[in-house]
């Protein structure tokens, strides 16, 4: 009774004391080709409407461009090599984090603060991921959780009204932009229509569908330019317009519900674009997302911008940060290794004028579904990428959504009749090199591989031993790998040791 008594105590003090909630908003398969980063042609209105009110990140990447693991690693604040989130949670694809691992939900719920998750979830085990309020794919269908924004607005609001002066952390998942031919193809590629008014596709009230043409579009240079892929883009655009609308609907309820002034937003998404080199890949259109900070503890930094090197990982630190909570000291597998968070916060203070700016940006990518095992590590700055392909004697694998899309198909039939406008060949895409260098000062479309170039020398092995580096703090089981095998237990528990192969890599 007495320790029951405490708790509760405690609980009081916490929410006495912090000021304050956090609102994440998290698209599906956005990159950064829309208006809120100058590409006019896609219409995000209520994105510009929140860049108003924060600051947006120019330069912000995913540590892995895949949905499950990704979603993981915002909510753990780990890469998926330490999570345990290796590939896809959903069907017979089935992974799922570590049960030791400590999540955000939870650690905030033990200290006091009110926690819900509105829409695509993805992650498991439950355990690990815990909200007190769960409206989720496992509840409804992921079309109507996802997608549907009138629906979304009446779980915000259900969620913002319950009586309870806790703090709150809400976190809403949205499904679009995400593709849906392979799933719900009646809909369109992206699920254009779901929901538009026309005949068999529903209606969503708060949802006014914005239409494009071909030739309105951008196509990014990692997109062949035909009219299939025009066409595509098009539907994209359409979809982003729902997903727009529906950043907006969510901070009318946070208005509606007097939370607004009190909440630090922040919109992202869990990878870069569905399109070749984007989603599933460690090319800048899979890794790049775009990051708004709305802090209204910080008013003096809206309305602007900052080139600052920053990862989704910083997301876990960010939301600490603002409720004023420790991170938890504890370890998984190694008893000599605690967990450590390698991301930073995003906030600024009196003391903290400045943003952190990382000085190196790490990627760790294992697989996406489960028949798609190719391991890949990156780590860039702000002028130099290196890719360490650590499966680079097989064939780049493509998951089931792209495969079917109209763009892929293009791609495939083009590349039969030696008639594609593209800046690769199929061939290319499929087959990489072990190591990738990339001097982005001169080659942002990463073309150019300077790996083997004698005048990189110093940079590549820069890159790798930081890398290398990173890979040690943060556990990952594929550090020998493809040339070696880790020993990390029994004689080897305290001093982890790399062993040769001989196998040429």
């Amino acid at each position: 009774m007495l320790r029951i008594t405490i708790r509760i105590v405690l609980l009081m003090t916490l929410s006495q004391q912090i000021l304050g909630n956090v609102v994440i908003l998290l698209a599906d398969d956005l990159g950064i080709e829309t208006e809120l980063y100058g590409m006019d042609a896609c219409k995000t209105p209520h994105l510009m409407s929140l860049a108003r009110r924060g600051v947006v990140h120019e330069k912000t990447w995913t540590v892995v461009s895949s949905c499950s693991p990704s979603r993981a690693s915002i909510l753990t604040g780990l890469p998926p090599h330490q999570n345990g989130m290796y590939g896809l949670h959903q069907g017979y694809h089935n992974f799922q984090s570590f049960t030791q691992v400590k999540t955000i939900s939870n650690i905030l719920s033990d200290s006091g603060i009110r926690t819900g998750i509105i829409g695509k979830k993805h992650v498991g085990p439950n355990d690990v991921y815990k909200f007190d309020y769960e409206v989720t794919e496992e509840h409804y269908p992921i079309m109507q959780v996802g997608r549907n924004i009138t629906l979304i607005r009446d779980k915000v609001r259900e969620f913002l009204s319950v009586n309870d002066s806790r703090p709150f952390f809400l976190y809403v998942g949205f499904h679009d932009p995400h593709r849906c031919g392979h799933t719900n193809p009646e809909f369109g590629q992206f699920c254009e229509k779901f929901g538009n008014g026309d005949p068999e596709m529903g209606t969503i009230p708060d949802w006014t569908p914005v239409a494009y043409e071909a030739d309105q579009v951008h196509v990014p240079y990692y997109v062949q330019d035909t009219p299939v892929a025009r066409e595509d883009l098009a539907a994209q655009y359409t979809t982003i317009s729902r997903l727009d609308q529906g950043v907006g609907v969510v901070l009318q309820e946070l208005e509606r519900a007097g939370a607004l002034e009190e909440t630090l937003i922040l919109f992202t998404s869990d990878n870069g674009s569905p399109y070749p080199n984007g989603r599933t890949n460690t090319y800048e259109p899979g890794l790049q997302v775009p990051l708004i900070v709305s802090s209204p503890r910080d008013q003096n930094s809206w309305n602007t911008r900052t080139n600052e090197l920053t990862s989704l990982l910083d997301i876990v630190p960010t939301v600490l940060d603002w409720f004023n909570i420790s991170y938890l000291n504890y370890t998984m597998f190694y008893y000599n290794m605690t967990v450590t968070l390698t991301g930073r916060t995003l906030l600024r203070d009196d003391v903290n004028t400045t943003w952190f700016n990382h000085k190196y940006i790490y990627a760790s990518h294992n697989l996406h579904e489960v028949t798609m095992y190719y391991p890949m590590r990156s780590v860039r700055t702000a002028r130099f990428k290196l890719i360490h392909n650590l499966a680079h004697r097989m064939p780049f694998p493509i998951d089931q959504d792209f495969f079917i899309s109209d763009v892929f198909q293009d791609i495939l039939n083009r590349s039969l009749a030696d008639d594609l406008p593209w800046y690769k060949t199929l061939d290319d895409y499929y087959y990489r090199p072990q190591f990738e260098l990339f001097d982005l000062k001169i080659d942002f479309t990463e073309k150019n591989n300077m790996a083997d170039n004698p005048h990189y020398k110093k940079v590549f092995h820069k890159l790798f031993n930081h890398l290398h580096k990173w890979q040690n703090i943060t556990q990952d089981p594929w550090l020998c790998s493809p040339g070696g095998v880790l020993q990390d237990s029994g004689d080897y528990a305290d001093e982890h040791q790399c062993f040769p192969l001989y196998n040429g890599l």
